[in-house]
């Protein structure tokens, strides 16, 4: 048995996990080297990380940041931790309901699986493969392709959406080089700079709002403060301020994520003041945005001499200050400088009130970001080859059944086609594309419509999904034949080991009827069976669910634990003298797809009156034994293989095409000797 250093390490972290908050333990482990961790509420919520008092990346919940769910519909939660440079430091399991267990796979392979996540650029996009993994891709799970595509698109969109509200990705959506000649003027126009004049009577007013008085005497008219803020780092606004050279040496100094902010003042207060060379803060002033407010400290301020804009008045103060990429300062959203005006109350305690001056960065600096296509869409844009593929087939397999009539009148014709088929099957849908539909699939689903349906999660394997739905379409054609008969890989490789088996030499053995119409109830109770412990728990019925070879000798191709093998090969074994005998009388999917396969609106298979009452060919020869005594077909066991329909055409075995074929003969050798016809 494997076992995993993450899932000896996790053990504990499964309790923290259940009370819905990571512990700092597991937090520090995702971001190596902290020392300290500080929540961010959000939205969306996340983790700064600190060594010695400076920030060193940060750490999310996927569940927390995006609610993610996995394949199985249920949550998933993932912890994450980036560093400054949006690479992954590390990724840690807290929550999952992967149907693991029923694909071979196990909890310690999807945690070494999520740890692998470790040390790729959240920038980059990254494919999920199901073997040999080259540059940009990682290797899915064996037996779990489908859930390692959803955990590792749920840890990439977290973690772009939380590096992008933290400000690692740095203005993604603003045209930061978007530059043009402008004027003084025009910015304040155009709202690239905005400004607010604070008069005596604004400041007497906003201070009596909170039982106060200014401690400066000003004239109600006088301009206490006139201050212009805007975006500096856009090159339209800075570099138009600041001049080229300025400009490049500020926007040169500043790190990942870093924004420049453009202050500038005049009257009778300065929003500088005098303290900060003491303190290293600015106390007059402090900036707001959404619900985090924060002081520029004295290292973030950069004084600036001089204005190289045309038309700019003349300015008491100039300032640029850095919102540092740990601030979670995002330049496309509004913001707010608000500038603290001092007062004081009737019995002499200090007071402040803000004035604000709001700041919303005009359209023209937006980049139009188109939204990150959802995992569905990228799954079926990548594997588009191999969907072609199997929409071909399913139109050959549509062609097969509506053109049978012309198909079953050469038995030979048949074969080679029937065979061809059922090696496609088996080689590329089962053994190459791991398109193999399972009762689970059928548990899944029903456990989705119970507990709150969603379309994504089965739209995640898309070879999977168009072969359920040509099931669902099929049903009401054909009955559960076109699956079980032609699309199901194991069922092909029961048939074609049969046919081996019986060019070999092998002894069919024949069941009788009533003996075959008791077992065949087995396949019912089986999957009753397992429905009804779904109910209960999704997770052990999946785990029941191997009752079903086909994940070992299919998508597994038997590299597996012994013991599944062997439950596959002598399933195998038993279909060599008894074809199709699992299909017959265990396969839980059969049972599933019989039940619905009453609906079929159409009777394809042709029948003549004297077919079990003077004939019982076809009721031996079917493999499956879906052909009653009295003669009619049993819909729910048919897999509309077409031997009735050739013997159905057949003049040399049809009893009566042979008495008709016979009467012709006679016919014509009287007419040949000149004889009268009887």
């Amino acid at each position: 048995m494997r076992v995993s250093f993450w899932a000896a390490a996790l053990c504990g972290l499964a309790l923290a996990a259940a009370a819905g908050e990571p512990g700092e333990v597991e937090l520090r482990r995702v971001v190596p080297g902290a020392d300290r961790v500080e929540r961010v509420p959000g939205p969306p919520p996340y983790w700064r990380a600190f060594r010695d008092g400076e920030a060193i990346g940060l750490a999310l919940s996927t569940g927390q940041a995006i609610g993610s769910v996995g394949y199985s519909g249920k949550p998933l939660d993932i912890l994450v931790g980036i560093d400054r440079a949006g690479v992954i430091t590390g990724a840690l399991v807290l929550e999952q309901h992967e149907p693991i267990l029923a694909t071979g796979a196990t909890a310690a392979d999807i945690d070494a699986f999520v740890a692998s996540l470790a040390g790729r650029p959240i920038t980059e996009p990254i494919t999920v493969v199901r073997r040999g993994a080259g540059r940009g891709e990682i290797d899915a799970v064996a037996g779990a392709t489908v859930s390692s595509h959803v955990i590792a698109d749920a840890v990439m969109v977290a973690s772009r959406a939380v590096a992008r509200a933290a400000g690692l990705l740095g203005g993604a959506t603003v045209a930061l080089d978007d530059f043009a000649p402008a004027t003084w003027d025009e910015l304040l126009a155009d709202g690239s700079l905005a400004t607010r004049r604070i008069t005596g009577a604004e400041l007497t007013a906003e201070l009596a709002g909170h039982g106060a008085v200014p401690t400066i005497a000003v004239d109600p008219d006088a301009t206490v403060a006139e201050l212009f803020v805007g975006l500096a780092s856009v090159a339209r606004i800075g570099r138009n301020l600041l001049g080229d050279a300025r400009f490049a040496h500020e926007t040169a100094r500043l790190a990942p994520g870093d924004t420049l902010l453009f202050v500038g003042g005049r009257g009778l207060y300065s929003f500088r003041g005098t303290g900060w060379r003491r303190t290293g803060v600015l106390d007059r002033i402090q900036i707001a945005q959404d619900d985090r407010t924060w002081q520029p400290a004295a290292a973030d301020h950069v004084r600036v001499d001089a204005l190289a804009i045309g038309g700019a008045p003349e300015l008491r103060e100039l300032s640029l200050l850095v919102a540092g990429a740990d601030s979670g300062f995002r330049p496309e959203r509004p913001w707010r400088l608000q500038l603290l005006l001092p007062g004081r109350d009737a019995e002499g305690r200090p007071v402040t009130a803000f004035a604000d001056v709001a700041y919303d960065l005009p359209d023209r600096y937006r980049r139009t970001v188109a939204p990150e296509p959802a995992l569905w869409e990228r799954i079926w844009r990548a594997r588009a080859g191999e969907i072609a593929v199997l929409i071909a087939a399913l139109g050959v397999l549509t062609c097969i059944f509506f053109g049978q009539d012309w198909l079953v009148t050469d038995p030979r014709r048949l074969r080679v086609v029937r065979l061809g088929f059922l090696a496609f099957t088996l080689l590329w849908l089962g053994w190459y594309a791991s398109a193999q539909l399972s009762v689970v699939n059928v548990l899944t689903f029903t456990d989705a419509l119970r507990t709150g349906f969603r379309w994504e999660p089965f739209l995640v394997e898309p070879l999977i999904f168009l072969l359920w739905a040509g099931v669902a379409a099929a049903l009401v054609l054909w009955g559960r034949g076109p699956f079980c008969g032609w699309l199901c890989p194991f069922g092909a490789l029961q048939e074609l080991t049969n046919q081996a088996g019986r060019r070999l030499g092998v002894p069919q053995l024949a069941v009788p009827w009533w003996l075959h119409e008791r077992l065949r109830s087995l396949k019912f109770l089986i999957f009753l069976g397992l429905f009804a412990v779904s109910l209960g728990s999704v997770g052990l019925a999946h785990q029941l669910a191997e009752v079903e070879p086909f994940k070992t000798a299919i998508v597994l191709r038997f590299w597996r634990e012994p013991w599944f093998v062997a439950w596959a090969l002598l399933v195998l074994a038993a279909g060599l003298f008894v074809e199709r005998a699992f299909c017959r009388y265990l396969c839980p999917l059969g049972a599933a797809l019989a039940i619905p396969a009453r609906i079929r609106q159409f009777e394809w298979l042709r029948r003549r009156r004297q077919c079990g009452v003077e004939c019982r060919i076809c009721a031996v020869q079917c493999p499956v034994g879906a052909i009653q005594p009295e003669g009619p077909i049993h819909s729910g066991e048919c897999i509309h293989c077409l031997n009735c329909q050739a013997n159905y055409w057949n003049d040399k075995l049809c009893p009566p095409l042979i008495e008709r074929r016979r009467r012709a003969e006679r016919r014509a050798a009287l007419i040949a000797t000149g004889a009268p016809p009887a």
